[in-house]
């Protein structure tokens, strides 16, 4: 049971978060612009690069081959070199390879750089995860990552409109569209890594704008806080329950990836041009931005995860399986957007059970090791849906498919729970 906080307590809190969430926001924003803009691209791009829908899958899968290679080592370069320099060092490569999707001209250079960039990213949304457990305590993580992680359908409320806008371009300075899309969104990347110098310390003791005292009230409130039964790598890489909540996360990640990858063609394959594409897919994000925080900030008032994380997953699966039978254009978004509510809506508490028995080392490397099973499913996801779609022709067998996953990934849930309370009350 996380201890409870004075005022304050919660000030300084509150203060560190009004610090670094807003930064560390916005980073994840560029992150998944850069990570998701391929599904808009696409629009335009796989005609000019000749990708059938299986390619075009693959390729934007591909991307978390190379990505999940490396979670768990940049975690560890995290914790031993520092959360500002890392930062840093992945910003300013990232930002180029981003831009560099520019140079693509056909499947195999397609895939070569969607690869690299999976690389380049691959260390920044563990690390971000680990980051926050050095700052705040279990009683205020829910609503954090819950906060951290609405960058992601933000990216898409923005993303979207602007990824459709630029496309427009097509022809200025000889470059396609596409092009123009990648290089601009690309490039600030690099700026922010600049940034990250100045607005990401390590460590609440490295932070400026705290005093002494609030330092050392920060750290021995942490300390008090953790109850972990693991602290060491090896025991903590290979733990069961770091193991089942990849699998969760591998379910969840895809539906999440083959949905909103794919999810611009569907629109526009519905009759609404590039622009308004933008938009409808823009449309179909904003629930699930205000779900992520809601419900986050619920499960850390109820002090309860696993049911805040059960009850979004069967919702998901649910709006899956509304997407497959519907027979009209209006109905299918509007179940795909009550599964992307729920994809969404459990992120604040499933990545909060992570820190619940990880600590030092072991969350260093369990939290990479989690997000690299979890990894797996944002290759198969869009993959299993170009392929899927290529077959059939539409994308009804792609979201009965995907919705099987997420059913898995929710009774994986439930059982974990179950036998995580019996294990706890044994000890208790």
């Amino acid at each position: 049971m996380a201890q409870a906080l004075d005022p304050a307590d919660d000030a300084i809190f509150a203060r560190c978060a009004r610090r670094l969430l807003p930064f560390i926001m916005l980073l994840y924003v560029v992150n998944y612009v850069d990570r998701v803009n391929v599904g808009f691209a696409a629009l335009t791009m796989n005609k000019d690069l000749s990708l059938s829908p299986a390619a075009f899958g693959f390729g934007a899968g591909i991307f978390f081959v190379g990505y999940l290679l490396f979670q768990v080592p940049a975690n560890l370069i995290l914790e031993k070199l520092g959360a500002r320099r890392w930062v840093f060092l992945m910003l300013a490569i990232w930002g180029v390879i981003s831009a560099g999707n520019a140079l693509m001209t056909g499947p195999r250079s397609y895939y070569a750089v969607r690869f690299a960039l999976g690389i380049a990213e691959a260390g920044f949304f563990p690390g971000m995860l680990l980051y926050m457990t050095y700052w705040f305590p279990d009683s205020w993580r829910g609503r954090f990552v819950g906060i951290f992680m609405a960058a992601i359908p933000l990216a898409n409320i923005i993303g979207g409109p602007l990824s459709t806008s630029i496309l427009s371009m097509n022809g200025i300075a000889g470059l396609h569209g596409w092009q123009w899309m990648f290089i601009l969104e690309g490039i600030p990347v690099t700026l922010l890594a600049f940034a990250s110098l100045k607005l990401l310390p390590d460590r609440p003791a490295n932070a400026s704008w705290l005093t002494g005292e609030e330092k050392a009230r920060v750290e021995r409130i942490l300390a008090a806080d953790s109850h972990a039964e693991q602290k060491d790598f090896w025991p903590g890489l290979f733990d069961l329950r770091v193991i089942a909540l990849g699998l969760v996360l591998l379910g969840n990640q895809c539906t999440l990836y083959g949905v909103q990858l794919w999810l611009p063609q569907i629109v526009h394959g519905m009759g609404y041009s590039n622009f308004a594409t933008g938009f409808v897919v823009a449309l179909c994000f904003i629930a699930g931005m205000i779900s992520m925080i809601v419900w986050a900030r619920r499960s850390d008032a109820r002090n309860e995860r696993i049911w805040h994380v059960i009850v979004p997953l069967g919702l998901a699966a649910l709006g899956l399986m509304l997407a497959a039978a519907a027979q009209s254009p209006l109905l299918m978004l509007l179940a795909l957007a009550l599964s992307l509510a729920g994809t969404l809506a459990y992120n604040g508490p499933f990545f909060s059970l992570p820190a619940t028995f990880l600590a030092g080392t072991a969350a260093a490397g369990g939290i990479g090791f989690i997000n690299t099973i979890g990894s797996l499913g944002r290759f198969v996801g869009p993959w299993m849906v170009g392929v899927l779609k290529q077959e059939s022709g539409g994308y009804s067998s792609a979201m009965a498919a995907l919705a099987m996953l997420m059913l898995g990934a929710t009774l994986l849930v439930f059982v974990m729970g179950r036998l995580m309370a019996v294990r706890k009350l044994r000890y208790s």
